[in-house]
């Protein structure tokens, strides 16, 4: 009873789509007074049965997409999953070398940054504290060499106590490691100590991007407070992102360096990415008893995100075939056929002799005319099928570079039908 239903369901849909294809062509079809160009209509009917004509808001209503013949590995393949990886010298994690409270966060997941670039601002009364006693160790220092001068020359004359010297000596050391201590800690805060007066003491501190590219998590918000070992943000430099396939210990002898993929991302399966093989992993990823396969990504990134799950396919003959996406391929009569994209042509209208040019019939002639893309009807013979795609091979030769239909061709087909049941009717 579903099936029938569903079957009902889908021919009322087609019959719309049909009926949506044609509301704007079957204008001026009757009453227009031409009954002497039936027959030269009919003609051409019978030796165009194979074009559709549809117009720009007819392709846009049903989703017509043009595109492009394409070379696949389609053939001797064998079928993978994986992830996407970046290496982690290619990941970072903006984090403070001193605990505060966030006082402003600059970045959002998503986010392009720069290595150097200000991720946020950190707020912590102890950084005060810190510049306080580097600018006060200064003088400290300054009475502790003239105590040390005093302490010699009270030693030299057999006057004060060797104690004494020795104590005045190590205080002084003491001081200056306190001094080199403070100033490598200021440092390190982003403040250069050098231009540290009691004028320009700072509250806060930066911290900054490590390395360039896109931020993928914030751990922190604008009041919380984070230490040294928590990171506030993750940036990750997608350039580096390569493909991790897994592949069984069987299949390995399979596989060589250099060879392509063709892979999807598996909750998106629309799109098809390339990669090629640059490294074959030594031991067992995991309880699967299967060794990764490191894949460059070639060609188009675009949506590819670290930890994505993909399906791929491994080209194992490196030989290329024709092919086009599944929804370019209709099937008619038990063959199978794709829409090739037609260049329109004007043909030149003749006057004879003494016959007056009326250019208000030549108008309405124009407008009665189908406008439009054209699209022609060629037969296929239908190969391999992988990752949406299928391989074809042409009954009759395709000119280099000649434009398709890629999806909605069912539509076109539908269109084509309909307009030759209106000649035969004629």
């Amino acid at each position: 009873m579903k099936r029938i239903i569903n079957n009902i369901v889908f021919s009322v849909f087609v019959l719309v789509a049909i009926f949506a294809l044609n509301a704007c062509t079957n204008k001026h079809t009757e009453g227009d007074g031409h009954n002497h160009g039936t027959e030269a209509a009919t003609t051409d009917e019978h030796e165009e049965e194979n074009v559709a004509v549809l117009t720009d808001e007819q392709m846009k209503a049903v989703g017509v997409e043009i595109g492009s013949i394409e070379q696949k590995q389609l053939s001797k393949t064998l079928k993978a999953n994986g992830a996407l990886r970046v290496p982690n010298s290619n990941k970072a994690n903006a984090t403070s070398l001193f605990g505060g409270v966030i006082k402003s966060l600059n970045v959002e997941i998503g986010d392009f940054v720069r290595k150097g670039q200000v991720i946020a601002t950190i707020s912590n009364p102890q950084f005060i504290q810190l510049q306080e006693e580097y600018l006060s160790i200064n003088s400290r220092i300054e009475f502790a060499e003239q105590e040390l001068v005093r302490q010699r020359e009270l030693n030299e004359g057999n006057v004060g106590a060797k104690k004494n010297l020795q104590s005045a000596t190590t205080e002084l050391n003491t001081l200056r490691t306190r001094k080199a201590s403070l100033q490598q800690q200021i440092q390190m805060m982003g403040i250069n100590p050098a231009s540290l007066s009691n004028a320009s003491l700072k509250s806060s501190l930066v911290v900054t991007s490590p390395i360039s590219g896109t931020i993928s998590d914030v751990f922190a918000k604008i009041g919380s407070y984070v230490d040294v070992s928590s990171p506030i943000a993750e940036i990750i430099e997608n350039t580096a992102l390569h493909l991790d396939l897994q592949v069984y210990e069987k299949d390995i002898p399979l596989i060589k360096i250099g060879q392509k993929i063709d892979f999807v991302v598996t909750n998106n399966p629309n799109k098809t990415y390339s990669a090629e093989v640059y490294s074959i992993g030594s031991s067992f990823s995991g309880e699967g008893k299967t060794i990764a396969v490191h894949s460059r990504i070639t060609g188009d990134k675009t949506g590819l995100i670290d930890g994505m799950n993909i399906t791929g396919m491994v080209s194992l003959d490196d030989v290329l075939s024709t092919a086009v996406p599944n929804d370019a391929i209709v099937n008619a009569d038990g063959k199978y056929y794709i829409f090739l994209v037609k260049e329109q042509e004007e043909e030149p209208h003749e006057h004879k002799e003494g016959e007056a040019h009326d250019h208000d019939e030549e108008d309405a002639h124009d407008h009665g005319s189908e406008k439009g893309t054209r699209f022609v009807r060629v037969e296929v013979v239908k190969g391999a099928s992988e990752l949406g795609y299928t391989a074809i091979t042409p009954v009759s030769e395709i000119p280099h570079g000649t434009h398709i239909v890629v999806k909605g061709a069912f539509f076109v087909n539908a269109k084509m039908d309909d307009s030759g049941e209106h000649a035969h009717a004629h």
